[in-house]
C-alpha cells in the first residue's frame, strides 16, 4: 500500500483519463517497527481506498499477504497473484524492479515474472516495472541492481492528483527532502520529466512487449 502511488499513480490517472480499465492489486498488509497491528492495517487499507478515489482507477485487489515476509515462500504469492491474472487478463502489467532495496518489491518482481511468462494462460502485451521513490534509488551501485529507464510517460496533467493521493497515507509521509514528501514527489517527476523533455513525468523499464 503506497507503491502504486508513489511508482505510477501519475501514470494510473493517465490510464483512467483514456478511459482504461486499471485493477491495481496490492501484496502485502503492513508492518510498524517489523510489528502488526490490525487497526494500522485496517487503516491504510482505507487509505488505499481513499487515493483509488482521488486517481479515479475502478479496482483495487488486497491479497493480503505478510508484510516483509514474502521473499519466505514464493509460491506464496505466485498463487494468488496468478489467481488475479487470471480474472483479470491484463494488457498492460506493471510491476516492482528487481533491484528495490525491498525485499518484498524483489518478491513480487519475481512473482510477477512467473505469473506473466511469454507462455502463460494470461501472457499481457507489455509488461513494464516501475521505479519507488524510496526504494529503487535506494539500491547499491551494482548494474544488475539499477533503474535504467527506457519508457517515460507524461504525467505533467496529472501531477497534482498523484500528489492529492500519496498525501491519503498520511502515516507514509515524510518531511523534505525525503521522497515521500509532496514535495519530494514532485521533484522526482519533474526530474523524470527534464530527461524527456516535458514538465512531468514517471520511468519505467519494459521488460518485454508484444506487438501483434
Amino acid at each position: 500500500m503506497d507503491d502504486e502511488t508513489l511508482g505510477m499513480g501519475g501514470t494510473i490517472a493517465k490510464h483512467v483519463a483514456q478511459r482504461d480499465t486499471v485493477v491495481v492489486c496490492i501484496c502485502a498488509n503492513r508492518a510498524y517497527d517489523h510489528q502488526y497491528s490490525e487497526t494500522a492495517i485496517a487503516q491504510e487499507e482505507s487509505a488505499a481506498r481513499e487515493a483509488k478515489k482521488v486517481l479515479g482507477y475502478q479496482d483495487v485487489r488486497f491479497l493480503n499477504l505478510p508484510d516483509e515476509q514474502l521473499d519466505g515462500r514464493l509460491i506464496d504469492v505466485i498463487v494468488p497473484l496468478e489467481k488475479v491474472c487470471d480474472e483479470v487478463a491484463p494488457d498492460i502489467v506493471y510491476t516492482c524492479h528487481r533491484g528495490d532495496t525491498n525485499q518484498d518489491h524483489q518478491a513480487v518482481f519475481k512473482a510477477t515474472m512467473i505469473v506473466c511468462r511469454s507462455l502463460a494462460r494470461s501472457r499481457p502485451d507489455r509488461l513494464l516495472c516501475y521505479e519507488v521513490p524510496s526504494s529503487s534509488d535506494q539500491a547499491p551501485p551494482f548494474l544488475e541492481s539499477q533503474f535504467a529507464p527506457n519508457y517515460y510517460v507524461d504525467i505533467g496533467p496529472h501531477l497534482d492528483k498523484k500528489i492529492k493521493a500519496l498525501s491519503c497515507y498520511q502515516r507514509e509521509l515524510r518531511a523534505f527532502p525525503h521522497p515521500r514528501s509532496p514535495e519530494g514527489i514532485a521533484t522526482y517527476a519533474r526530474k523524470r520529466g527534464v530527461e524527456v523533455g516535458c514538465e512531468a513525468a514517471e520511468a519505467f523499464m519494459v521488460v518485454r512487449e508484444i506487438w501483434s
